[in-house]
């Protein structure tokens, strides 16, 4: 399924179904300590019935099933939902995978008391989509918007990476990240209210292979590259790899939280 938003990339069609598979080995990459945070803040555990937008392959309900959650996961990419099922099932988790837009969700008022959104914010139609979600929370009920990025700026791997991709897709709106708290649109305000936010480093683990996975698996290369681009990406990618990584080593990333409250 092609989107097209012109907010993003230029209006360049992606399709996050032409890379599930590779979303599937390589994004799900987060430290303990990306899920430690929500937890700590007494949110996604053990008595909460938790909707995750835009899920992708399950990475934040399949990570954070232990702490004892009742989750389900929405995504609009139906390829993606396949993968989430796959990798719940062979885990052993009872999620609730489904494929719909956020603009779509169709469940009881107060059903949900946690809503998470990991690394997918941005691409709702949020005029449409906040008042649904404040339907969908009970009293008090919260958003998490969660957000993890490479420094390109500051880790040279992350940044010779960067630039390839650039190279191959300039239109690309998904780079150069700096630190920053996660963007929430004024129309969020009529619903809810800040109640927290947190930014901190992360130091994120790979070998050459999985940086490489992880870097065809974003939306600037797998999602919305032609054939013989991503043939030739691969190609100059891996070579550069050879030429500046060691085998295995760290990328320094940065993460934020953000937790809005609905208003009473």
């Amino acid at each position: 399924m092609d989107i097209i938003d012109e907010r993003i990339d230029s209006g360049k069609a992606f399709d996050w179904g032409r890379t599930s598979a590779e979303y599937a080995r390589f994004r799900d990459i987060y430290p303990d300590k990306f899920y430690q945070k929500i937890a700590d803040r007494g949110l996604c555990v053990k008595g909460q019935k938790v909707l995750d937008l835009g899920t992708g392959t399950g990475v934040l309900p399949r990570n954070m099933y232990h702490y004892g959650a009742d989750w389900v996961g929405t995504d609009i990419s139906p390829e993606q939902i396949e993968q989430a099922r796959l990798l719940a099932s062979k885990a052993g988790m009872n999620i609730d995978f489904q494929a719909v837009p956020a603009e779509q969700l169709d469940f009881p008022k107060g059903t949900f008391d946690v809503i998470t959104a990991c690394q997918c914010f941005w691409y709702f139609d949020h005029e449409k989509v906040m008042p649904v979600l404040a339907d969908l929370l009970k009293p008090g009920g919260k958003i998490v918007i969660l957000f993890m990025a490479w420094l390109p700026y500051e880790d040279k791997i992350a940044g010779e990476s960067e630039k390839l991709v650039l190279k191959y897709n300039p239109v690309w709106s998904g780079g150069g990240c700096t630190r920053k708290p996660n963007w929430v649109p004024d129309c969020a305000y009529e619903y809810f209210e800040m109640e927290d936010h947190e930014e901190y480093d992360l130091m994120v683990p790979f070998t050459k292979e999985s940086w490489h996975g992880r870097m065809f698996a974003c939306r600037g290369v797998g999602a919305s590259l032609s054939p013989e681009e991503i043939a030739k990406w691969d190609k100059e990618h891996r070579a550069l790899l050879d030429a500046i990584a060691p085998d295995s080593f760290e990328v320094l990333h940065y993460a934020a939280v953000t937790v809005l409250r609905k208003k009473d």
